[in-house]
């Protein structure tokens, strides 16, 4: 329950703290007392955390990463279809550094013993007694930035899938931030697989119609086939085995897999998602653009516990 006693953690080590997700569950960590551990491959600065190099593909990196460490957030490595060969030894290695607590970040799209990190997601539970699996739905946040979908806004005003008429939850990475937060910090492990969406289930035309009225520029949904998506992925950039998953969810979404919502959030943190409708006002027409450009280029185109240990941050 929200507002629920929590226990302490003498330190929480995040991977992929500098990610869409960690870099705002570290900051809801170390503003509520936690001691945090910031990992990632050049060990970059955060506020407040402790930065600590950590490369899924390096060994070397990991004792020095799990030393001290009781609760863990785990973001797989992306891009690599079968996480779990080098995930799952490094959960061992965990284990026997003293870690208790392990949140994984998944995929709604991804089911316990599926493809990817759901093999990840089977083992877990048989690895440590104090667990959850968050699976969010697809993120908001895929719509600023760097992301294909962004970058596809900005130079074309359009946004290509091949979902068709599907329906997605989107999630504001915020909201699973904070579901994680409680996840780590909270007396009692969820011991679950938390599926995350945001308070409403929309097609991408209905997101672009969104955008549109939100940054003042026609973006339009431009509907490609399966094969299409793959290879608009590939150009982008995005590895072959890689871009046939994602085109394989974009499939699967057509045909309804992503059709809901689920009132995790609000059940976990105590207040509800926050909209695709005011995440786009918010962090997309402030700044005049979907990528935060000059608004004339456009046309041109927290948790309620603490860990009871002292802040470091």
């Amino acid at each position: 329950m929200p507002g629920s006693v929590t226990r302490s953690h003498a330190s929480v080590l995040v991977t992929g703290a500098t990610g869409t997700t960690g870099s705002r569950l570290v900051a809801r960590l170390t503003a509520l007392g936690c001691e945090v551990r910031a990992a990632s491959r050049r060990a970059t600065p955060m506020d407040g955390a402790r930065p600590v190099r950590f490369d899924w593909y390096d060994p070397a990196t990991h004792a020095e990463a799990l030393r001290g460490a009781d609760g863990l957030h785990l973001v797989p490595p992306v891009g690599d279809r079968d996480p779990a060969a080098v995930v799952l030894p490094f959960l061992d290695r965990a284990r026997a550094a003293g870690v208790r607590r392990v949140v994984l970040l998944s995929s709604s799209a991804i089911d316990r013993g599926g493809p990817a990190v759901g093999r990840v997601h089977d083992a877990l539970p048989g690895l440590f007694d104090e667990w959850a699996v968050l699976r969010p739905s697809w993120f908001m946040q895929n719509f600023g930035g760097d992301h294909v979908h962004a970058r596809s806004i900005r130079e074309d005003g359009v946004i290509a899938t091949a979902t068709g008429d599907g329906r997605v939850g989107f999630v504001d990475a915020a909201d699973i931030a904070a579901v994680a937060a409680h996840a780590l910090t909270d007396r009692s492990a969820p011991c679950t697989d938390l599926v995350i969406t945001g308070p409403e289930a929309l097609s991408y035309d209905t997101v672009a119609a969104v955008l549109t009225r939100v940054t003042g520029r026609t973006v339009i949904h431009r509907r490609l086939g399966h094969e299409q998506f793959h290879d608009r992925l590939t150009a982008a950039g995005v590895p072959g085995e890689f871009a046939t998953l994602l085109a394989d969810l974009d499939r699967s979404v057509a045909e309804g897999s992503e059709d809901r919502t689920t009132d995790t959030v609000e059940r976990v943190t105590g207040r509800p998602p926050r909209s695709f409708l005011t995440y786009a006002q918010e962090e997309l027409a402030q700044a005049g653009a979907v990528d935060g450009a000059p608004a004339r280029a456009r046309h041109h185109g927290p948790g309620t516990g603490t860990c009871g240990t002292p802040r470091r941050r």
